[in-house]
């Protein structure tokens, strides 16, 4: 067994391991191995890549992604193995929390590597909200005067410096905003869609525009505003997944997150 670093000659071979309900990885395997920021790596048996992965840094927080093991490599102690190779990584960059999303089938193995579960996150699909006629006036497309605003409500809910991932994407970004104080930001463009609101009234209008272009969402069961919203519509949840953490704690303010990015950045 080889461990190396994925490199874009490897994108080719990532549809044996493509599992089949998961959206297309390639997109993400691209951004691995052009970002600055994230490390794929692959473990190859017989010449074969038997098994990926990536760790992703913001400063002093990592994020695992896209730990995945050829089926035919199951059971061999290969996913742990990926995992605890990307939590070297992590820690050689000085990450002091790591964060992943895990499958049912992944959990057990995170929790052998000594991640434990903070939350879990409740996913929903084929939503139908009917928008409003008119449309929300305090929901206005960004502009740099609430640059400031926005990257300050990121870091203060998430407790990680995201920041050069936000400016890449806050200028197709919406903001919910009153007097020029900004309470939660939406950017259709990272990732799922992420919302992060500081008040209900943000978090709901935002899901509700996001909702008008998407019919799915998944956000931390701590927020329990975002839950009765959709249960009072008579959505449930699809299914869920842990969001686990090795390494120190952060007081993340869960309830704030209205969706999520995806499950290899939170």
């Amino acid at each position: 067994m080889e461990t190396a670093i994925f490199t874009q000659n490897d994108i080719s071979s990532l549809r044996d391991l493509q599992p089949a309900d998961w959206p297309d990885i390639v997109p993400n395997f691209y951004f691995y191995v052009e970002s600055s920021s994230c490390f794929p790596i692959k473990v190859v048996i017989n010449g074969a890549m038997a098994g990926i992965g990536a760790a992703i840094i913001h400063a002093d927080v990592a994020w695992l992604g896209h730990i995945i093991v050829h089926p035919e490599h199951r059971s061999k102690g290969i996913g742990l193995y990926i995992t605890q190779t990307l939590v070297d990584i992590a820690q050689q960059h000085h990450c002091q929390t790591i964060n992943l999303i895990a499958t049912a089938m992944g959990a057990p193995v995170y929790e052998k590597a000594g991640f434990i579960a903070e939350t879990e996150y409740l996913f929903f699909k084929d939503i139908q909200i009917q928008q409003p006629g008119l449309p929300q006036p305090n929901i206005k497309p960004y502009q740099e005067k609430f640059l400031q605003q926005i990257l300050a409500i990121d870091q203060t809910n998430s407790q990680e410096n995201r920041g050069p991932m936000l400016r890449e994407h806050v200028k197709t970004g919406l903001i919910y905003c009153h007097d020029d104080t900004v309470e939660g930001y939406y950017l259709p463009g990272l990732g799922e869609g992420l919302i992060i609101a500081n008040t209900t009234r943000a978090g709901i209008e935002l899901m509700k525009l996001h909702l008008s272009v998407s019919n799915k969402i998944a956000f931390p069961q701590d927020n329990i505003n975002a839950v009765n919203f959709l249960y009072d519509k008579g959505f449930k949840e699809i299914r869920r997944a842990k969001r686990m953490r090795l390494g120190k704690a952060r007081n993340v303010i869960l309830s704030n997150i209205y969706n999520r990015i995806a499950g290899n950045i939170g």
